[in-house]
């Protein structure tokens, strides 16, 4: 009998102990270790952050759904993992043993490379339901005292489409309220250019996406290294195609929210040999440690190379699609290790995603995410919004009624009118 651990409960660690459940002989163990005890849809935030959803709408308790599968829960964060003894410590510095560590962790937020930035600072953050809800408050503030505010992602981020959502989402909420000639926007990114996604742009993005800013009177500036935030001031250095500081800007803003870069969680990124310098897991083409054979990793949390050399840093995203066929690597790759079968399986570095603009959106595919690709296709509409919001629904359902449905391809790719796409 095999004791499978599942560090992390969000997207990728609560399909994963699902799908292991589904695909293992019962009598193998699984259990799920994550920092709180709730599950939280991380999409959504944009909306919490406006007042659009609220946290009841996007989280529930992980406990009674996991346990109801068969599957334990233990709602701790992790302090160490002991890799070369098959054996984590949780915070109150109870040992976990286990067989196969399967770390879906997400990742840990660097604000401390902004001096002033995070919600601990001065700007605001969607990362996590607490922080969208941080957001609100002060977006409630804003409402009430209205004046410049600040969107956009700093040095090194990867997740660059929360960004562009919640700009467009803050100007359409603006507007039904009458107050958004009183609230000039300013996005300010690290990319290069508009639209380049952390993907060096996907099919028309870079033209879309920058005639979407220009009509809803949303200035930019790009290749923008943030450097500090005081209270009511960014500090943002533009700079060149060399790297070169080209302009020094001072911006006011009533209201900052800022995407930081990512690192791997403490806990994972301590392990020798598990992790690049950043913390992020190294794996193979299985989803599975270089160094250690028995874990595996999947999400935001693994290391994936930058896309190409930006003046100021950019990483490449994980999106859903990406994430949901590297769970299923990993679940058949374990299943095939336990029947003393070589691991075959291999997720995809296909790119798909959905980004809501309020009372539209835009959708993305990138196949393979580093090009030149088979597939580059990008549009926008109406449409994009709604199937967002049935998407939410549709996985906060999975979620809880504790399936392993694989919903992009099932679904998401059906509506936008593309075939099953091959792994890559």
């Amino acid at each position: 009998m095999a004791h499978i651990v599942v560090l992390g409960a969000g997207t990728g660690g609560m399909p994963a102990a699902y799908e292991l459940r589904e695909t293992l002989d019962p009598q193998h163990r699984i259990t799920v270790i994550n920092a709180v005890d709730y599950f939280q849809f991380v999409p959504s935030n944009p909306w919490v952050a406006v007042g659009w959803r609220e946290r009841t709408s996007i989280t529930f308790p992980i406990r009674p759904y996991l346990e109801r599968k068969g599957i334990a829960f233990i709602a701790q964060a992790v302090q160490t993992i002991d890799a070369s003894a098959n054996r984590l410590y949780l915070a109150d510095g109870t040992p976990v043993d286990y067989d196969y560590l399967v770390i879906t962790t997400g990742p840990a937020l660097a604000f401390d490379e902004v001096p002033g930035s995070g919600p601990q600072g001065h700007t605001q953050s969607i990362c996590s339901i607490d922080h969208a809800e941080s957001a609100y408050r002060a977006y409630q503030q804003l409402l009430e005292n209205p004046g410049p505010v600040i969107i956009g992602a700093m040095p090194g981020a990867s997740c660059f489409g929360p960004a562009y959502e919640f700009a467009f989402i803050l100007n359409n909420d603006l507007k039904k309220r009458k107050l958004r000639h009183k609230v000039p926007i300013t996005f300010v990114t690290s990319e290069p250019y508009i639209g380049h996604l952390g993907l060096a742009g996907v099919g028309d993005s870079k033209t879309v996406l920058e005639s979407a800013l220009r009509q809803h009177d949303i200035r930019w500036i790009t290749n923008a290294r943030t450097e500090s935030v005081e209270p009511g001031v960014m500090h943002v250095a533009e700079v060149d195609d060399l790297g070169a500081v080209r302009k020094q800007h001072a911006l006011p803003f009533h209201y900052s929210m800022m995407l930081p870069a990512f690192r791997g969680v403490a806990a994972v990124a301590a392990v020798e040999g598990l992790c690049n310098p950043r913390g992020f897991v190294l794996i193979d083409e299985f989803q599975r440690s270089r160094t250690y054979r028995n874990i595996f990793s999947a999400g935001v949390c693994i290391a994936i190379p930058p896309i190409e050399p930006t003046p100021v840093a950019t990483g490449a995203p994980k999106t859903g699609y990406m994430i949901e066929t590297m769970v299923a690597a990993i679940v058949r790759n374990i299943a095939a290790d336990l029947a003393g079968e070589p691991a075959t399986a291999r997720g995809s570095w296909n790119a798909i995603c959905l980004a809501d603009m309020g009372n539209t959106g835009a959708a993305f595919v990138a196949l393979p995410q580093i090009p030149p690709r088979n597939v580059n296709w990008f549009r926008q509409g109406k449409w994009v919004h709604l199937a967002k919001v049935a998407f939410e629904r549709y996985f906060m359902h999975k979620m809880k009624a504790g399936t392993s449905e694989p919903i992009f391809e099932k679904y998401v790719l059906k509506s936008l009118g593309i075939e099953k796409l091959e792994q890559s």
